[in-house]
């Protein structure tokens, strides 16, 4: 795998220099930031080793607003939080909420981003029609709505095989809400799950719908996403933060007013267009 490293000097790109409130001395001159490499159209590794999508562009444009040097690593996730507590760097970015557990070990961002997580199932077979299709339900909010779903979403995955990426929000979720009522097989990468799906080893995934979305357009017509989407309780809001140690409130700030600025110039909202086909970079 390899590292991708980006000196980026403020007359090479056109973007808006953050200095902000905290002082020179506190200032990072170079930061190390990691990504899961693996999980797209978020982050991902071309066949060259290249780390490319929409958060190694948002990486792009933290760093040169913050006039710092950046090295992006690709990290796996099962072991990305363990790294950056470990000091392996200095912050994630790879699609990371912020739930209540993650919290007590790191710090987050504002968010710069939000979706809601979802189903990918087979085109052809029999959940391809699942209800609820289109809408979100807050696992956070009215019980008896949620409850009234999913009783009415229990006869049709009764029994069958559900894939997800262990260690995410979404495999949260499924040990939670539809533990005993789906068989739960947990993966390494997204990759991995789509994979099976789309042989027939499992019935159904659960994940970002984000990330649904580019698996189905990459995978073709044989999958679509099927049933409501969730978001809230252990799924957290639904935004994706960066992730600093505790020990770093400096470079927490900085984060803030990089993802502040980037959002409020309209180029958070550009970027997520480019790569997901919608606005997903307004979060607040």
């Amino acid at each position: 795998m390899k590292l991708r490293k980006t000196i980026l000097a403020i007359a090479a790109i056109a973007c808006v220099s953050i200095t902000g409130a905290v002082s020179a001395e506190d200032r990072p001159t170079s930061i190390t930031i990691a990504t899961e490499g693996a999980y797209p159209p978020w982050n991902y590794t071309e066949a060259d080793g290249t780390l490319v999508g929409y958060e190694i562009e948002l990486i792009d444009e933290i760093c040169g607003r913050l006039k710092v040097e950046c090295e992006v690593v690709a990290q796996d996730w099962n072991g990305i939080i363990p790294g950056l507590t470990a000091g392996k760097y200095d912050a994630i970015i790879a699609s990371m909420g912020a739930t209540d557990e993650r919290r007590k070990v790191v710090d987050f961002s504002d968010p710069y981003a939000r979706a809601p997580n979802g189903f990918l199932v087979s085109s052809s077979g029999s959940l391809a029609d699942l209800p609820f299709a289109g809408q979100t339900f807050n696992l956070g909010g009215d019980t008896s709505e949620l409850e009234g779903a999913l009783a009415e979403l229990k006869p049709f995955v009764q029994g069958k095989t559900l894939g997800v990426q262990g260690g995410s929000t979404a495999a949260n979720f499924a040990n939670e809400v539809l533990k005993g009522i789906v068989e739960i097989k947990e993966y390494g990468t997204v990759d991995q799950h789509n994979l099976d799906l789309t042989a027939g080893r499992i019935d159904l995934v659960v994940g970002n719908v984000t990330s649904l979305a580019a698996a189905a357009e990459d995978i073709g017509d044989t999958v679509k996403i099927a049933g409501p989407s969730f978001t809230g309780g252990v799924l957290g809001a639904g935004t994706t933060h960066v992730a600093v140690r505790k020990s770093e409130p400096a470079l927490l700030e900085m984060m803030n007013e990089a993802v502040a600025s980037i959002i409020a110039d309209g180029t958070n909202s550009k970027l997520t267009k480019k790569w997901f086909g919608v606005d997903i970079g307004n979060p607040n």
